[in-house]
């Protein structure tokens, strides 16, 4: 393989790799803090009270959450990487013991 086939490939992944990545919620799971809450947390009313008047909505978390897209997409991705590394090790040939 030369040199230049090998330079698109690894661009090839990397933009690849970055193209899935752009698509990967972000942590960011209550929002913003409205003026309505702000004035409720300086009149002195709990977090709580004040979360569930403005209607913000955290994460869904318990048992009903479904993760098996998680698990084969985790299962996957190990998978492609453990292969990538048995390929490199394979390529590099035996090497001479010191």
């Amino acid at each position: 393989m030369s040199v230049a086939r090998r330079t698109l490939l690894t661009a090839t992944a990397s933009g690849t790799l970055l193209a899935a990545l752009w698509f990967v919620p972000s942590a960011n799971a209550t929002g913003e803090r409205s003026a309505e809450d702000a004035q409720a947390a300086a009149s002195g009313q709990s977090a709580a009270e004040a979360g569930d008047a403005s209607g913000i909505r955290l994460a869904d978390t318990g048992p009903g959450l479904d993760t098996t897209p998680y698990l084969i997409g985790g299962t996957a991705l190990l998978g492609i990487g453990a292969g990538f590394v048995t390929y490199s090790v394979r390529r590099s040939g035996p090497r001479s013991a010191y």
